[in-house]
């Protein structure tokens, strides 16, 4: 029984080897990945620029149009 055990965990043990010999790596060694980074800088408003935008939203009915979206059920 021993003997059995034995001889299935050295067969084992030799089809992993086989099995990690037959492995091939598609990947080159010498590709390099090369990594982009943003510079996206955003450039805020001016408390001037947001009164403005809030005036004319105003004017044009779009606070209003919000509120009755909004207004909930």
């Amino acid at each position: 029984m021993k003997s059995t055990i034995v001889a299935f965990a050295l067969v084992a043990s030799a089809m992993t080897g086989v099995a990690h010999a037959a492995m091939t790596n598609h990947n080159p060694v010498d590709v390099q990945t090369q990594q982009a980074v943003a510079n996206h800088t955003y450039a805020g408003k001016t408390r001037a620029e947001v009164k403005q935008e809030l005036v004319q939203a105003q004017r044009d009915g779009q606070i209003a149009a919000l509120r009755s979206l909004y207004q909930g059920s």
